[in-house]
């Protein structure tokens, strides 16, 4: 990272020096010319704008196709990076060859836009240098005349001719440094326009503060909600919940329930269309966002571990925390027993992606991570689905300590984690259908009792 950044900026330095100097002859240059002829260094000047007309006109034309270069180079490195994250897959499919055509088609559409780049470039740059020469050359055939004439010495003619010929070879030189500024344009106009986004969710001008000490009191208040990407259907219709300080609240049911929506409007990556979730009696939209995430730990249903040591991974919750917190967090998690057998220890590099782990090592990397944060709302999307029985029996323990004095939110199936909650609500299409404990919930014979029942027979099976 260090040796392409020294070498982009060795780059830029280099075409600033150009583009400098190349001023500095033009202009130089035609004060030279007035100063030796000036009639012809007017006749010089007069051949400027049909130089300047085809750089503007293809100009324009090399940004837009630099962009689209751009964009296709980005198409390719997206399909490099998801076909090496996917390796497994594809091999598993034997798809090797599909991918391999798919890659081909793209390297072709960057390689055509690139093409495309050089040769309206190439053209812009051979109509300049043909108007300019082809200008020299009839200013010269007008200097042979005044020198038959006897209207200018042949000494100074000799020296309009090489200033001329540099004031022209600068010219040639600035139209290849603006056509690198127009590639350069292309490539950051899609940066600009990233920057310039405004996130839809933001913080407020005036926030109001979340009240001290924390609570992690968290309520749903008649909300309804649609994710963007499909608008026509609730994933929570008038959904209203309240988990007071301290509770354990398991929540159950079918896929597409609803379940981790609460989890992604809890740490407010949206808001609701209607109604309002609230943090320790705050609404979450008059809050800064990351005051709120702050208060809260979140194990997701997927694990996402760095491309980093474990250190890092697990400093992610507490990033200045000490040795001896990380493998406090660690032994909590089933985690540290492991993490010593690992060639060094902590300072481990973990793979892309923790590629070099397996699932239930990187699940409960991410728990101790989230235990390390020690914040009073935890919420844990199916933390355990990763592990084998005797690793989930012990995480089970360490999380069941973790429960005493925070408030806890927990996606699960598993009777496990569901039996120690002080509360089970089941969800079905964003809203509660049922709601209680285990027994209660199991006497009624409904969703969660047939829920159990089928992961009995599972076990039994």
């Amino acid at each position: 990272m260090w040796f392409a950044s020294e070498s982009v900026n060795e780059s830029g330095d280099r075409a600033f020096c150009h583009f400098h100097n190349g001023v500095h002859v033009c202009f130089g240059g035609i004060i030279y010319l007035f100063a030796l002829a000036p009639a012809l260094a007017i006749w010089l000047v007069i051949g400027i704008p049909p130089i300047v007309i085809p750089i503007v006109v293809l100009g324009r034309r090399v940004r837009n196709i630099s962009r689209s270069s751009q964009d296709r180079i980005a198409d390719l490195g997206s399909i490099v990076a998801e076909t090496l994250g996917a390796m497994k897959i594809v091999q598993a499919f034997a798809q090797e060859s599909r991918e391999g055509e798919r890659f081909r088609a793209a390297v072709q559409k960057a390689f055509a836009t690139a093409r495309r780049r050089i040769i309206v470039r190439a053209i812009m740059t051979a109509i300049v240098i043909t108007i300019l020469f082809g200008s020299i050359t009839m200013l010269m055939w007008q200097a042979a005349l005044d020198v038959t004439e006897g209207n200018i010495s042949g000494g100074t003619i000799a020296a309009f001719v090489i200033t001329g010929a540099l004031v022209a070879g600068a010219f040639g030189a600035l139209t290849e440094v603006y056509g690198d500024l127009l590639r350069g344009a292309g490539a950051a106009g899609r940066l600009a326009e990233l920057l310039a986004e405004q996130p839809q969710i933001r913080a407020p001008a005036e926030p109001i503060a979340l009240p001290r000490p924390a609570q992690g009191a968290i309520e749903f208040d008649e909300v309804t909600f649609r994710y963007p990407t499909r608008p026509d259907v609730s994933a929570l219709h008038d959904f209203s919940l309240r988990v007071s300080p301290g509770e354990t609240l398991a929540v159950v049911g079918p896929s597409g329930a609803g379940k981790s929506t609460l989890f992604q409007l809890a740490l407010r990556f949206y808001d609701p269309q209607i109604g309002a979730v609230r943090l320790d009696g705050v609404d979450l939209r008059q809050a800064d966002p990351a005051e709120v995430r702050s208060r809260i730990a979140f194990v997701p249903q997927e694990t996402i571990i760095f491309a980093a040591s474990a250190r890092d991974n697990l400093r992610y919750g507490l990033w200045n925390a000490s040795d001896e917190q990380l493998w406090e967090a660690a032994e909590a998690a089933n985690a540290a027993e492991y993490l010593r057998k690992l060639p060094e220890g902590l300072d481990t590099y973990l793979g892309e992606g923790g590629a070099r782990q397996s699932g239930g090592q990187r699940q409960r990397i991410a728990i101790a991570r989230a235990l390390l944060r020690d914040a009073p709302l935890l919420l844990l999307d199916e933390a355990t689905s990763s592990l084998d029985a005797e690793s989930e029996r012990l995480v089970q323990a360490s999380l069941e300590r973790l429960f005493i004095g925070r408030t806890t939110l927990v996606i699960a199936h598993r009777l496990a984690t569901v039996r120690a909650a002080d509360r089970i609500l089941v969800m079905d299409d964003g809203r509660i259908i049922e709601e209680g404990t285990h027994d209660s919930l199991n006497s009624k014979g409904g969703l969660y009792a047939r829920l159990a029942r089928l992961q009995f027979e599972g076990i039994a099976a």
